[in-house]
């Protein structure tokens, strides 16, 4: 089973450097993410989210590919690219793999304005060492919801928090 966590921060820039951060420990074996997205309120109060993986790109990329090979049967594979590709586009755009988007939207529509927020869905980590990784962004911080265990949760609040550190 995953587990969800949620963490905020006053400014943008620090939830971008956190998703890279995940993605490195991810690299290196320490943890193993379904899915991580940054959500960002800008100045105006639009919520926009940045997800990690283009779903509309892989579909139609994925698409053109079927749609020019099965052109090939009927000897007219540019046609069968572009008609795979579209298809394969608007399969993607229309998938929801990993965190819900409406729930990421509901939660943010109630941030600051020039907020952002990280919502990470994880398969497993080694929680010791991810932890201990995290303290770069000691203080930076809110833990805003998770399913973690409570001593898990503890620890992560210490260090993002800035909590007896």
């Amino acid at each position: 089973m995953s587990d969800l966590v949620v963490l905020s921060f006053p400014d943008q820039e620090t939830a971008f450097q956190l998703r890279a951060e995940l993605s490195r420990l991810q690299k290196e074996y320490l943890i193993d993410m379904e899915d991580v997205v940054v959500v960002t309120k800008d100045e105006k109060g639009k919520v926009k989210l940045h997800q990690a993986v283009s779903l509309t790109g892989m579909g139609a990329v994925g698409g053109g590919f079927w749609g020019m090979l099965i052109g090939l049967l009927f000897l007219n594979p540019l046609l069968g690219a572009a008609v795979g590709a579209g298809a394969g586009a608007l399969s993607g755009k229309l998938s929801d793999i990993g965190i819900n988007d409406q729930f990421m939207k509901d939660l943010a529509a109630n941030f600051q304005p020039g907020c952002a927020a990280v919502f990470v869905l994880v398969r497993k980590a080694t929680t010791d060492k991810v932890i201990e990784e995290l303290k770069a962004f000691h203080g930076k911080g809110k833990v805003l919801k998770t399913s973690l265990n409570k001593d898990e949760e503890a620890a992560l609040k210490e260090v993002i928090e800035g909590d007896n550190l």
